[in-house]
């Protein structure tokens, strides 16, 4: 459950949100969701990342996939504006482009290149480049080149290249729903490697794989196994050590900063059927800033998912303490403008911002619902995922999206938004949405985009801004 899903739903691409449709060869068929631990049926929870904004979905190799490769071509094509807010920044107008080519070999390979390129229409400087420089200006953002690549379609063991949103590390107590694009001007690409020795299960990531950052692992032993033998059903008692670094060398300088925790979780309640079930568990854990004593926290708390074939619905609730400036969660959604400036009246990074002494209770819920069948991962009539954080000392921290198909899924609808520090001084907020309408049998669609920004600057502080951005896109999806 949550400190044992392998990255099966890994397939988060920049910018998308929202579900596409990949012109999967004739004879594809599609299956239900792979177990990634045991692809008998003992089917487990909590996904690691966040697959609501995935556009396109990896699909497991069947007997009727053969050996056939799907493709899609894309080319998007939209004005993109970036505005000045609070009285920071100047208007700036780019004309991007937006090209994407995918190749999928079911079970096997997944492989999407394509970066959007901003083109000034507007608002330069003296002496400005025609394509806007802070897209490119540091080896990192090449990375956004490779949307997505995932090596190796049977779980556990398997290779994913990509944007990370919203991505969990296994128990999700260092790094939860974390955002390696918060920072509007860096653009790297994550790698996630999973693995399984019985009775040992491994997930490492990366933030930056041609950067210095954020990196980490999550080490889980079957316990179970290792005094009773092989059980017919694993990772039902578990203990799990994970760490994790920033060296923080890319994407602007930081301080460094390294975690770790120990967790252990028991499966209490687990009832199965043909279309789905209903499992509990319970965790407990421990972790701290290693070489910075008195640094440390404590969390227990439950988790649960109810699973048919047209919905799935998982929840946790969580109580939490913190010590010394440690916190769980510290890797998250807002870490990479955190990491220069916290959010609060402290305008201190993350590495140095004192974190007051109390306790929490974290709360998560991920709703998933189709009204034919959740089987194909990218595609939902609804969904909602959203976090959030209540402090005893009066801070709330709530992140979340929601998605949503309408009309035989030709108008897709996603909003999202992050609130850190609310009910502090100095809270910060951001806001998000999308709009995506197919027409002339769904192959030309439009586009349109806005939101908030925090531009990180060369102090360490955050500048204010806003985007919009409306255009058409033609792709061979339908």
């Amino acid at each position: 459950m949550f400190t044992r899903w392998a990255v099966v739903l890994l397939l988060v691409l920049p910018g998308a949100g929202l579900a596409e449709e990949i012109a999967y060869p004739e004879d594809y068929v599609a299956e239900e969701e792979v177990d990634p631990v045991e692809a008998d049926g003992d089917a487990l929870l909590e996904p690691s990342v966040d697959e609501g904004d995935a556009l396109v979905e990896e699909e497991p190799a069947t007997p009727g996939s053969g050996s056939g490769w799907a493709n899609r071509l894309s080319l998007e094509t939209t004005t993109w504006a970036l505005l000045p807010r609070r009285g920071a920044g100047r208007d700036e107008g780019f004309l991007q482009v937006h090209p994407r080519l995918e190749v999928v070999k079911p079970g096997l390979l997944q492989l999407e290149l394509g970066a959007p390129v901003r083109l000034r229409m507007w608002g330069a400087e003296e002496g400005a480049s025609l394509v806007r420089k802070e897209d490119w200006d540091e080896l990192s953002d090449w990375g956004q080149v490779v949307q997505n690549l995932m090596v190796g379609g049977d779980a556990p063991n398997f290779v994913w290249v990509g944007a990370l949103e919203s991505y969990t590390l296994l128990s999700g107590h260092l790094v939860r729903r974390y955002n390696n694009r918060g920072n509007p001007d860096y653009h790297p690409a994550g790698a996630v490697v999973t693995g399984m020795l019985r009775p040992l299960y491994v997930e490492a990531f990366a933030s930056d794989v041609l950067g210095a950052r954020l990196m980490g692992a999550e080490v889980v032993l079957d316990m179970q196994h290792v005094l009773f033998g092989r059980p017919p059903y694993p990772m039902q008692y578990t203990l799990a050590l994970s760490a994790v670094h920033d060296w923080g060398r890319a994407g602007g300088t930081s301080e460094s900063m390294t975690l770790a925790h120990v967790d252990g979780t028991a499966m209490l309640v687990r009832r199965r059927n043909p279309e789905g079930g209903f499992e509990l568990q319970a965790n407990a854990g421990w972790g701290g800033r290693p070489g910075e004593g008195g640094a440390w926290g404590a969390v227990a708390g439950l988790g649960a998912e109810y699973l048919t074939s047209r919905m799935d619905l998982r929840a946790r609730l969580e109580g939490r303490l913190q010590r010394g400036g440690f916190r769980q969660g510290a890797f998250g959604p807002d870490y990479e403008l955190a990491r220069f400036q916290v959010a609060g009246p402290d305008a201190l990074p993350q590495a140095d911002a004192p974190f007051p002494e109390g306790y929490s209770a974290y709360g998560e819920v991920i709703l998933s619902w189709d009204a034919e069948s959740l089987s194909v991962l990218g595609q939902r009539h609804f969904r909602l995922t959203m976090g959030t954080e209540v402090f005893n000392w009066g801070r709330v921290d709530v992140d979340g999206r929601l998605e949503t198909q309408l009309f035989h899924r030709n108008l897709s609808v996603g909003v999202g938004g992050v609130a850190v520090g609310a009910g502090q001084p100095g809270a910060r907020y951001l806001a998000s949405a999308e709009a995506r309408w197919r027409f002339l049998g769904g192959k030309l669609y439009a586009v349109g985009q806005g939101g908030t920004l925090l531009f990180p600057t060369a102090e360490g502080a955050l500048r204010p801004g806003a985007f919009a951005s409306v255009g058409l896109g033609v792709d061979n999806a339908r």
